[in-house]
């Protein structure tokens, strides 16, 4: 990690409504010059002044000027900082080149990605670089997909304390949730389904549920494509949107991890199918915000979500755990988990080499402990 910086992390992408929400939250919960130093950052220097303005930001909080189509400009930002968290999607439109300058200069990047073709394609261009120059490349620190990678990560630390080994079988369940998704999202999943049309080599990372797991081939692993009955929660199931990112994320963090929940580890995502509530949203439905825009302070303050984990040994015991947070899982929620992703990355993990990383096999405990503390999620120990 780098040493002697003018920054902790600079927000770019701040003038943005996600962007927005997490310098918002810095500055609520750390103030200027702190115990973080941090920055707001963006393409126009006016309008970055009005966001700090509206936010109620002190007037003192540092302005950097910078432009994904300028690469000059990326590489003198990152200079100044151990970290950029970036909310600029979606990424394979605008993120490639701050990758590339993240990497070459040791400087810890962390993006909110869920487009899996162009994180591999980052993966194979830059992780030997990264470990090179000690740079942490850490994709999808918000709600795709850190409570679902960190939620199978705490549960197999249940499972290791409670029944001796980790275990084989995870499933993830959301049980309940409100508040919908970004519309950086949705415009992220049109992106990769315009490239995918374009190169359709790209549809098999979007179906290989390993395909961001450095060339490990594990076990068949469940469709999760049609509603069920699932006897451990005695619920009907049904297909989740953002399995098909968070599962590659799980199974990246065991990669990453060396294995340590078995090289037959199987894991899947549902949702429970509440016949008394609306379903959870699609993506890229006639009512999506558009990138820029998304829901009022008081749908955020509102939302929440609710997800079971149950681990399952192979002799049929299981274990339980439940991540659950405080806010819209889509902005409120995500604002200020990869709001805590960055200090902990730059506070609390100096040991972690370089590298491209997902949340949790970077920070683990780490991480759940300042989420825990600070960003309004939970994470219990539900085994009977």
């Amino acid at each position: 990690m780098r040493a002697n910086t003018e920054f902790d992390i600079i927000v770019y992408g701040a003038s943005g409504f996600t962007g927005r929400l997490v310098a918002e939250y810095l500055a609520a919960r750390y103030g200027v010059g702190g115990e973080v130093k941090w920055a707001m950052a963006g393409r126009s220097a006016d309008k970055l002044a009005q966001v700090r303005d509206e936010i109620g930001a002190p007037k003192d909080v540092p302005l950097v000027v910078a432009d994904a189509d300028d690469p000059a400009s990326l590489t003198a930002m990152v200079a100044r900082t151990k970290a950029v968290l970036t909310t600029v999607g979606p990424y394979q439109l605008y993120g490639s080149a701050l990758v590339a300058a993240c990497a070459a200069a040791g400087t810890d990047y962390l993006d909110l990605c869920g487009e899996p073709a162009w994180m591999r394609q980052m993966i194979d261009a830059h992780d030997a670089e990264a470990r090179r120059t000690g740079a942490r490349i850490v994709f999808s620190c918000g709600f795709d997909s850190i409570p679902f990678e960190l939620g199978a990560f705490f549960v197999e630390e249940i499972a290791k304390a409670r029944l001796g080994a980790p275990v084989p079988r995870v499933k993830g369940r959301v049980r309940r949730m409100k508040g919908g998704f970004s519309g950086g999202t949705a415009a992220s999943l049109q992106a990769t389904m315009a490239a995918a049309a374009k190169d359709p080599s790209i549809i098999a990372y979007l179906t290989d549920p390993f395909s961001l797991a450095n060339g490990f081939k594990g076990p068949a692993q469940p469709p999760g494509d049609k509603a069920e009955h699932d006897p451990d929660l005695d619920a009907q199931v049904g297909p989740f949107v953002m399995a098909t990112i968070n599962t590659k994320n799980v199974h990246r963090a065991n990669a990453l991890l060396d294995h340590a929940w078995g090289q037959d580890f199987v894991y899947d995502e549902m949702v429970v199918i509440d016949p008394n509530a609306p379903p959870v949203g699609s993506l890229g439905g006639p009512n999506m915000p558009k990138p820029g825009e998304g829901p009022s302070k008081e749908e955020r303050e509102t939302g929440f979500f609710d997800v079971a984990f149950i681990g399952i040994a192979a002799d049929g015991r299981q274990v339980r755990a439940g991540v659950t947070g405080d806010k819209d899982p889509g902005y409120g929620s995500t604002s200020k988990m990869i709001s805590e992703a960055a200090i902990c990355l730059v506070k609390d993990a100096a040991d972690v080499r370089g590298g491209v990383w997902t949340p949790g096999a970077a920070m683990g405990n780490r991480l759940i402990k300042r989420l825990t503390d600070n960003a309004g999620l939970a994470f219990i120990d539900e085994t009977a």
